[in-house]
């Protein structure tokens, strides 16, 4: 049968309440059988009830090393009555042994009692702190759900603004449609019409479930040399088509990062796409990477027509866009990727014209301490 906690408290106190006596018992029983002519060991003994004296007062703090030391006295000063009378000098160096006795029992249990305050104030303090950091985790929480309602209701008037409009036009197709006499070259033309404002809806939808239902990455070693010379391939033929020319500059060749490369050049590519498409007369978009003590930074600088300040803090939110046909989801997708990874997307606007856009990722593996320069490819 298993002992209740408490009991074993209260056996083990009275194993040391025990043991204090029986130790002060041995030293009395000892020092009173030997020969008053053995003064070493008469002065050894005497010296030896300090021991469980200050036992005790640990233990016990000052009452434990007052009784104790009234314990000791009890059983000592009989033997120096017997033993020394006839000394009158030594006898009163054995009556300031006692007095020593409750001086060392009552400093050392005065102190063990300050330690046990300081103990005990200690222990109340870290419960109180636990209690408020308790308190306040769930103040954390409650805003976190309040920020999660909050989004959710944004989300959702959002994703009801941007289905309202094409379903309307959708409605409106099929209501001409209806009509009876609408001439062939006409319906076909509105039925065309449905068909890009589903295909608008439906990339709305994907959008929407991307961000809602994030993919988690799959980190692997990847180069960002080798990265962005896959992604200046892809886009050199959108580039081309919107007149606008894509530079890449060369990247030092053991620039390694963690990452999931699908999801890092969809956010490149749709960074490069909204560079493109902030320049309709023209342009160049500059892609590179730079190497810092911490982080490897993957940048997109383009010659747009800039974001205006007081906006770069709404453009990373759901459905927020300065295009007409954007969903306003990329940068919000872009955003959630790069937390993923452990990064962030920084934003500020050139000396000139334009934006850069900027993924930072924690450096993994060691870089060399400088980028050597190179003409654009």
């Amino acid at each position: 049968m298993n002992t209740p906690p408490g009991w074993r408290l209260v056996k083990g106190d009275l194993y040391r309440k025990g043991g204090v006596f029986v130790v002060l018992l041995v030293i009395t029983i000892v020092h009173y059988g030997a020969s008053v002519r053995e003064m070493f060991w008469h002065e050894i003994f005497q010296r030896a009830y300090y021991l469980p004296i200050i036992a005790a007062a640990l233990w016990y703090g000052l009452r434990g090393g007052l009784l104790s030391a009234s314990l000791a006295a009890i059983l000592y000063i009989p033997h120096i009555v017997m033993a020394w009378h006839e000394q009158p000098s030594y006898q009163f160096n054995q009556y300031s042994e006692v007095v020593l006795f409750f001086i060392f029992g009552g400093l050392t249990g005065a102190l063990s009692d300050q330690q046990r305050r300081q103990r005990e104030k200690l222990q109340q303090t870290a419960q109180q702190l636990s209690e408020a950091n308790a308190d306040l985790q769930k103040s954390f929480e409650s805003l976190r759900r309040a920020e999660r309602l909050s989004a959710l209701g944004r989300l959702s008037a959002g994703l009801a603004h941007e289905i309202r409009n094409p379903l309307s036009a959708i409605s409106g197709a099929l209501n001409i449609i209806a009509r009876p006499g609408l001439e062939i070259a006409q319906r076909d033309q509105f039925i065309a019409d449905i068909k890009k404002e589903i295909l608008q809806l439906n990339s709305l939808l994907t959008h929407f479930l991307e961000f809602a239902r994030p993919h988690p990455p799959q980190l692997s070693p990847a180069d960002v040399g080798k990265l962005l010379d896959e992604i200046c391939g892809l886009v050199s033929e959108i580039g081309g088509a919107h007149k606008v020319k894509v530079i890449c500059i060369p990247v030092i060749e053991n620039c390694i990062v963690q990452l999931d490369a699908s999801q890092i050049k969809q956010v490149i590519l749709n960074l490069i796409i909204n560079g493109g498409e902030a320049m309709p007369e023209g342009g160049t978009v500059e892609l590179g990477a730079t190497a810092g003590a911490e982080n490897i930074v993957i940048y997109v600088k383009d010659q747009g027509v800039g974001i205006p300040e007081q906006e770069l803090q709404q453009i990373f939110d759901p459905f927020y866009t300065t295009k007409p046909e954007g969903t306003g989801l990329g940068l919000s997708i872009g955003h959630q990727i790069m937390e993923q990874h452990g990064g962030r997307i920084e934003v500020k606007p050139n000396s000139g014209r334009g934006m850069t856009f900027a993924l930072v990722f924690p450096r993994t593996v060691p870089l060399l301490p400088e980028i050597p320069t190179g003409e654009p490819r």
